[in-house]
């Protein structure tokens, strides 16, 4: 099966065929960085993440551009009301998002443009849908035709009539139409503004993209991808402007994710019902989070509730301690009856990874994908239970690692390996490893009370450790410990 997405423009799904592979042009609408984004932001990152992984896992050379809007009016009322450079503002928040961004192992773009960098290509595109008469100037503003566009509607699927509603335009008695949408703004006293044919002025919201995009990837790109609710005026708008001026399709896939909601309504900051990233990584580790958001379909809504980040937690929680478990077992064994990984055949694995592949390619199905890594959960436990009663089957031996590798590679595959087993390949602190050297000496000194028929003094050890958060598995092959307490896994912050 080939690797097929749901395209909004033609709503449907489709075979992906990006124009020169193995190459893939992508772009992404970043924030407006006025304030930290929200987690309903964060989803759509993490989703077109996911999707960026999953195209370079399947062999293509994706090249992928994400914007800041750093001008905007919420960018100027925010300045003015905390008494600050609205420069300043933009990049403080530009810097808050790579910190949040980093912390959900979300991969930094190849261009990270601003709009205020691309000001002359913006001036230079009004221009050419000027001279195309899908533009006209009206008191030092420039405002696009729509009715002059003859595919207008066509990407969200709406009649002109009824695009009014809902629309984000400004109504003003100098446009021709009420749909008509702002390409220049004038300048008003004490806002920022740049010099243009027209006077002095600034950007509208719609054009930024539209120009870097093209000035990055090219007049036509692959995937073009955004929250559903960009879908219009944003999105329409680009596409109007942007095939109006060139003359060439834009957008070969418009992807787009669905909403995050609150009890069942869109979360949103225009609504007051939204949660900062700042504010939900406070209470939960990034590997909770980034697996919650890939919890269900990208394009279907998602609830957001703390109960639903709990059991993204516990969830975690398992993958973890089933790999942990596996791979200590595994160093109680001989090393002469393990097999190296890349000797080892395994049917199961091999099945595993052709039902993993199957979901991400119809249409990017982490939640199917992620049945697939429980499916492999469930083997390798399985397989280390037998394995622990006889550890001296070499087929069983590798068949453990097999499985462990899968879930490792499936889980980078999600941009999930990193957050949930990083933590513990990292250098450890000083008094992390002064306390694992206590915890082997005293599992040592309960193996000799036991050897010594001294089960009280064992037993005493195991119930004190239980309290510590440190669990003993006795196996044939030796004693193994975990830990109850899995930060890494993500289990909710105090």
């Amino acid at each position: 099966m080939s690797l097929v997405l749901y395209n909004t423009a033609t709503r449907q799904k489709e075979e992906f065929q990006p124009a020169n592979p193995p190459l893939v042009t992508m772009y992404n609408c970043g924030p407006t960085v006025y304030d930290y984004f929200h987690v309903g932001n964060a989803r759509n990152f993490v989703v077109v993440d996911t999707v960026r992984r999953y195209l370079m896992h399947s062999g293509y050379r994706v090249r992928f551009v994400q914007n800041f809007t750093d001008i905007d009016d919420k960018i100027i009322n925010r300045a003015n009301e905390a008494g600050e450079p609205w420069d300043k503002l933009a990049e403080r928040f530009i810097q808050e998002y790579f910190r949040a961004a980093d912390a959900l192992n979300i991969l930094r773009a190849d261009f990270h443009p601003r709009a205020t960098e691309y000001i002359p290509q913006m001036i230079a595109l009004i221009e050419r849908l000027l001279q195309r008469g899908l533009a006209y100037v009206a008191q030092g503003d420039v405002y696009f035709r729509v009715r002059a566009f003859d595919a207008y509607g066509s990407l969200s699927g709406r009649d002109l009539d009824e695009l009014l509603e809902g629309a984000r335009v400004d109504v003003s008695e100098q446009k021709e139409d009420p749909l008509d949408f702002a390409l220049w703004k004038a300048a008003k006293p004490g806002e920022p503004s740049w010099e243009s044919p027209w006077g002095p002025g600034r950007p509208g919201w719609h054009i930024e993209c539209s120009v870097m995009s093209m000035a990055l990837l090219g007049e036509t790109i692959d995937i073009h991808s955004g929250g559903c609710d960009l879908v219009f005026p944003h999105h329409e708008n680009e596409l109007a402007q942007s095939v109006g001026a060139t003359g060439k399709p834009f957008v070969r896939y418009w992807l787009h994710n669905g909403f995050l909601t609150i009890n069942k309504e869109k979360m949103s900051k225009s609504l007051g019902n939204f949660f900062t990233i700042n504010e939900v990584l406070s209470k939960y580790s990034p590997a909770v989070v980034r697996f919650y958001l890939l919890s269900a379909h990208y394009r279907h809504p998602l609830d957001y509730s703390d109960s639903a980040l709990d059991e993204a937690g516990s969830a975690l929680s398992r993958i973890q301690e089933a790999v942990v478990t596996a791979e200590k077992v595994i160093n109680l064994i001989d090393p002469a009856l393990v097999p190296p990984s890349d000797q080892v055949v395994s049917d199961t694995v091999s099945a595993l990874e052709v039902k993993f592949t199957a979901a991400m390619d119809d249409d990017f199905n982490t939640q199917r994908a992620i049945g697939v890594i429980f499916e492999a959960v469930s083997k390798l436990n399985d397989t280390r239970l037998e394995l622990a009663k006889s550890p001296q089957n070499p087929e069983l031996a590798g068949e453990v690692v097999a499985l462990t590798n899968l879930i490792h590679r499936l889980l980078g595959v999600l941009g999930l390996e990193e957050l949930v087993f990083a933590p513990a390949a990292k250098q450890p602190r000083t008094d992390e490893v002064f306390a694992e050297q206590l915890i082997e000496l005293l599992i040592r000194a309960r193996q000799m009370a036991r050897e010594n028929k001294q089960y009280k003094i064992a037993d005493y050890i195991r119930n004190e450790l239980a309290e510590l958060g440190v669990r003993l598995q006795d196996l044939p092959t030796g004693t193994i410990w975990l830990r109850d307490d899995k930060p890494s896994a993500g289990d909710k912050k105090s």
